[in-house]
C-alpha cells in the first residue's frame, strides 16, 4: 500500500504546483498569446470596419454643396429657388457667381463646383454633374423637382456630364481603386511571407513589377473584358499602378517599423479611414466634414480623384492627387530604406568563392 501511494504521489519539482508567474511565463512563450491577441484585434477590427463604413455611407447628408451661379438680371427667382433648395436639403448651397455660363461650366469641369444655377426663360435651369458625384446630382435633382412647384418657379434640370452607361451609379471607379489599394498591400504581405529573403532593392523592384502588372489587369478587366468603363487606358493603368505601389510600400514601411503587427496600421490607414473618406462611394459634400477633408490626403482618396478626373474630365487633370500618392510612396520608401536593417526580411550577402573557401 505504501509503495502504491509513493508511486501516485508527485516527485520533485515536477509535482509542485506552478506559481502564477511561472504560468504567465509559459503562456507568453507559447503560441496562445499571439492567438489571443489576434482574436481581440480581429474583433475590434470587425467592429471598426462596420462602424467606419456605416458612419460615412449609410446616411449621407449634405452640408455645403458648391454651386455655380450665372449672374443675370433674373436674380429674384434664383433667390427664391435657392432658399427653397436650402430648406429642402437642410443644408446650404455654397454659391459662387460667374459672369458667363462658359466660366461656370469650366468650374464644373475643374471640379470646383457640383452644379450650375442659371436663368432659363422665366424660371431657372439647374445643371447637375453626375460624373462629379452621382449621389449629389441625384439629391439636387430630386430636391429641385419638389422645390420648383412649391416656390412657383419653373425649373429645368439636366445632367451636363452624365456617367457612362456601364457605370450608372458611379461606383466602378471606386471599386477598381479599392482593388488596387487592397491588392497592393496584400501583395506586399505575400512577398514578406513567401519571398522573405528578398533584399530591400529586390523587394522594391518586385513591388513595382506587381503594381504595373496588377494595374494593367484591373484596367483590362474593367474596360476590355467587362466593358463597364471606357478608360483612357494608359493614364488609368498608371494611376492604378501608382496606387498599388503606394499601398504596397505603406505596408512595407509599417512592416519595417512594427514587424508582424504591420497589418494593423496599414488596415486602419488604407481601409478603415482611407476608403470610406475617398469620395468614391459617397461624394465628399455628403460625407462628414472631417472625413471629406482627410480623405483627399490619403492614398485611396487621391487614387479615386485622379481616376475620376482622367475618365470624366479629360484635360482638367490636377497635380494634387499625384503629389499625394507620390508623397506617401516617397515617405514609405525612405523609411524602409533608412531602417532596412530592422525589416524582418532580407538575406546576408553571399561571399565570393575565394572568401568562401577561406571561411
Amino acid at each position: 500500500m505504501r509503495d502504491h501511494e509513493e508511486d501516485a504521489a508527485p516527485h520533485g519539482a515536477h509535482g509542485r504546483p506552478r506559481s502564477w508567474s511561472q504560468r504567465w511565463t509559459a503562456f507568453t512563450a507559447s503560441p496562445f498569446l499571439p492567438a489571443v491577441v489576434l482574436m481581440f484585434i480581429l474583433a475590434a477590427a470587425a467592429g471598426l470596419f462596420a462602424g467606419s463604413y456605416t458612419y460615412a455611407m449609410a446616411n449621407p447628408a449634405p452640408r455645403h454643396i458648391p454651386t455655380a451661379v450665372v449672374t443675370t438680371p433674373a436674380a429674384p427667382q434664383q433667390r427664391a429657388f435657392v432658399a427653397g433648395m436650402e430648406q429642402a436639403l437642410n443644408a446650404s448651397l455654397q454659391l459662387t457667381d460667374y459672369a458667363t455660363y462658359a466660366d461656370a461650366r469650366n468650374a464644373v469641369d475643374e471640379q470646383r463646383e457640383f452644379a450650375v444655377l442659371r436663368a432659363h426663360g422665366r424660371g431657372v435651369g439647374l445643371d447637375v454633374s453626375g460624373a462629379s458625384g452621382a449621389s449629389v446630382a441625384q439629391l439636387l435633382s430630386e430636391a429641385a423637382a419638389k422645390v420648383g412647384p412649391a416656390t412657383g418657379v419653373s425649373v429645368t434640370v439636366r445632367d451636363v456630364t452624365p456617367l457612362q452607361h456601364g457605370d450608372p451609379r458611379g461606383l466602378a471607379l471606386f471599386y477598381i481603386s479599392l482593388a488596387a489599394v487592397i491588392i497592393g498591400f496584400v501583395g506586399a504581405i505575400q512577398l514578406s511571407v513567401h519571398a522573405r529573403a528578398l533584399t530591400p532593392a529586390e523587394r522594391t523592384a518586385f513591388t513595382v513589377a506587381n503594381a504595373l502588372l496588377g494595374g494593367f489587369a484591373i484596367a483590362a478587366v474593367a474596360d476590355w473584358w467587362l466593358g463597364a468603363l471606357r478608360l483612357p487606358f494608359v493614364e488609368s493603368w498608371m494611376i492604378l499602378a501608382l496606387t498599388m505601389f503606394t499601398s504596397g510600400m505603406v505596408f512595407t514601411m509599417f512592416n519595417t517599423l512594427m514587424g508582424r503587427w504591420a497589418m494593423i496600421p496599414t488596415w486602419g490607414l488604407m481601409v478603415l479611414l482611407g476608403n470610406p473618406s475617398s469620395g468614391g462611394a459617397v461624394s465628399w459634400p455628403l460625407l462628414p466634414s472631417a472625413l471629406g477633408q482627410i480623405g483627399r490626403w490619403l492614398p485611396p482618396g487621391a487614387s479615386v480623384n485622379a481616376q475620376h478626373t482622367a475618365v470624366y474630365f479629360g484635360g482638367h487633370q490636377h497635380a494634387f492627387p499625384f503629389l499625394v500618392l507620390a508623397g506617401w510612396s516617397a515617405l514609405s520608401c525612405a523609411v524602409f530604406w533608412g531602417w532596412r536593417h530592422r525589416h524582418p526580411g532580407g538575406r546576408e550577402p553571399s561571399l565570393p568563392p575565394a572568401h568562401a573557401a577561406d571561411a
